[in-house]
């Protein structure tokens, strides 16, 4: 099973966003979780289709990542211990703007086919 987070990161703060997550964020969620792949988007415009593209005022994500997992057992589990662990704590505090600076997190899950 696949976790996909899309995260709508505040753009002023993008910039100091990313090495902020490579400097630590990152790094101590590899830690605990099967991490697939951590990406920010670029430079390049998106692509996006579809009669509700220009309905979302927060505009594409900008942050994606992909975590697998057995179940949702373990999931929750390893969610838990990460959320209340006092390194992550400590360290989430120092995000860019705050956690006011997510305007939006999707979280979807999936299986592979």
């Amino acid at each position: 099973m696949f976790e996909i987070r899309n995260y709508h990161f505040e753009p002023s703060l993008f910039d100091e966003y990313k090495p902020w997550a490579e400097s630590g964020a990152v790094p101590f969620l590899k830690k605990k979780m099967d991490i697939v792949g951590f990406w920010v988007t670029n430079d390049e415009p998106p692509e996006i289709a579809g009669p509700l593209a220009d309905k979302d005022e927060i505009g594409p994500s900008n942050i994606t990542w992909i975590i697998r997992w057995d179940d949702m057992a373990q999931r929750d589990r390893i969610w838990a211990e990460v959320r209340s662990h006092p390194e992550w704590t400590e360290f989430f505090t120092k995000v860019p703007g705050g956690r006011q600076s997510y305007l939006k997190t999707e979280v979807k899950f999936a299986d592979e086919i």
